[in-house]
C-alpha cells in the first residue's frame, strides 16, 4: 500500500522518446513520427488536466539534439514553431500557464519571439502549468544556476558568506525554480536512463520507464503509469 497521500502525482516530467524509431519500424521519414509525437503530446496534456496533475513537463528538445542532422534539427525547429502559433489561443483557452526552460538564445529570432509571447501572454493562468524543455540540458540547468548565482553575488556571497549557501538557495536559481520538483518521470521508447533532464530536480522523483514509443503513448498508458506511481512508497529518506 502506498503512503503517498497523494494519489495523483502533482508534477509528472516526461521524456518524450522513440518518434524517429516508429517512423522507422513504419517505413515513414523521421518527421512523420515527430508530428505523430505531436498529437500524442496533446493528449497527453488533455489527460493530465483531466486526472488532476498541475505541473507537466515535456522534453522536446536536448542540447545534445543538435548533434543529429541539419535536416531533422530544422524539421523539428519548424514543427515547434508551427504548433506554438497554432496552440497559443487554445492555451489561453484553457487557461494553460506555458513555459520554456533552456537557452532558447540558439533559436532563431522568430521562434524567440514567438516563445517569449506565449510565456507572457500565458502568465497569469493558474489551472495547468505546461513546460517544455528545448535546447535544455541538466549540466546545463546547474552551471546556469552558479552563474546567476555568483552575478546575484551581494545577496549570498557577500551578505551571508559560501559556508551558510544551502539547498533552498541554490534552488531559487534553477531554471524551474517556480515549480514543484517531479513526482513522476516517464521516459518511453525503451531506455533506461534520464539522459541529462532535471538532474538535480530529479532526485527524489519515481522513474517510470515504458517501451512504447512516444507516438503511440495513449492517455490510458498515462494512466497505467498514475496507477504505478499509486504503489510506489514514498519515504524521502524516512523509515515508514
Amino acid at each position: 500500500m502506498s503512503t503517498n497521500n497523494l494519489s495523483i502525482p502533482k508534477h509528472v516530467a516526461v521524456v518524450m522518446d522513440g518518434n524517429g524509431r516508429w517512423a522507422s519500424s513504419r517505413f515513414l521519414p523521421r518527421s512523420s513520427g515527430h508530428v505523430k509525437g505531436i498529437k500524442s503530446a496533446i493528449s497527453i496534456i488533455n489527460k493530465s488536466i483531466q486526472l488532476g496533475t498541475k505541473y507537466l513537463t515535456l522534453f522536446a528538445f536536448s542540447s545534445e539534439n543538435w548533434n543529429r542532422p541539419p535536416e531533422e534539427i530544422s524539421n523539428l525547429i519548424n514543427l515547434f514553431t508551427r504548433t506554438l502559433e497554432k496552440q497559443v489561443d487554445r492555451l489561453m483557452t484553457e487557461g494553460i500557464c506555458f513555459h520554456v526552460i533552456g537557452d532558447i538564445t540558439a533559436f532563431n529570432y522568430d521562434l524567440q519571439e514567438l516563445i517569449n509571447y506565449a510565456v507572457r501572454k500565458t502568465a497569469d493562468n493558474k489551472r495547468f502549468y505546461l513546460t517544455v524543455a528545448a535546447n535544455y540540458g541538466g549540466h546545463w540547468d546547474i552551471l546556469q544556476a552558479i552563474k546567476l548565482m555568483l552575478i546575484d553575488k551581494e545577496n549570498f556571497l557577500f551578505e551571508r558568506g559560501c559556508h551558510n549557501l544551502n539547498i533552498n538557495d541554490f534552488n531559487r536559481y534553477l531554471s524551474m525554480s517556480w515549480a514543484p520538483d517531479p513526482d513522476l518521470l516517464i521516459r518511453t521508447g525503451g531506455e533506461k536512463r534520464i539522459s541529462n533532464f532535471l538532474i538535480w530536480q530529479l532526485a527524489y522523483t519515481e522513474l517510470y520507464f515504458t517501451d512504447i514509443y512516444w507516438p503511440d503513448f495513449t492517455p490510458l498508458d498515462l494512466e497505467k503509469a498514475f496507477e504505478w506511481y499509486r504503489t510506489r512508497e514514498r519515504r524521502f529518506g524516512k523509515i515508514i
